[in-house]
């Protein structure tokens, strides 16, 4: 099995950058797998910021739904994958089935790939459940969704970071 490291924490707090340089520390080529999608201008900015910063090492693949058929097809092609991330793949998955069983599901194929994998893997995902109970149906549906992958991620996982104000903390 393939190292599968897992990194979380608030927006901002510095997940990306760090499995930018865990990916980078098993050299290159390296695939990104994005899950965003340019929705508006204000995103299309932000993917191509990131698209600057990681340079000629990394080839991007884009794919908001089918996250373990993507790593399927791209294992071994790479010295390195990282997922960015998850929270915005549950989101199109809730958006997509409206049914939060469904996509805990893809949640158990994801993580039930991770043994078969010869390509490290580094996931990046939000921690939202810090913070209060959302007033509305869809927004708790997906705080709780959330929640749920994030810690089946992080038991299938064998390393898992949380990130604080750009500062890791090794959790597993």
């Amino acid at each position: 099995m393939a190292p599968v490291i897992f990194i979380t924490g608030g927006g901002r707090s510095g997940k990306s950058r760090l499995a930018e340089r865990i990916s980078g520390g098993f050299g290159a080529p390296l695939g990104y797998l994005a899950t965003g999608t340019a929705g508006d201008g204000e995103m299309a900015e932000r993917i191509a910021r990131h698209r600057q910063r990681r340079g000629d090492d990394w080839t991007t693949i884009e794919e908001p739904l089918d996250l373990a058929g993507v790593l399927r097809e791209n294992d071994g092609r790479f010295s390195a994958i990282l997922v960015d991330c998850v929270t915005l793949w549950l989101t199109n998955l809730l958006l997509a089935c409206d049914d939060p069983a469904r996509c805990v599901a893809r949640v158990k194929e994801l993580t039930s790939l991770f043994p078969q994998l010869t390509t490290p893997l580094v996931l990046v995902s939000n921690e939202v459940g810090m913070g209060i109970v959302p007033e509305n149906r869809l927004a708790r549906q997906f705080r709780d969704l959330a929640g749920e992958a994030n810690e089946m991620i992080a038991a299938a996982a064998g390393e898992v970071y949380v990130t604080f104000s750009g500062l890791p903390l090794r959790l597993k």
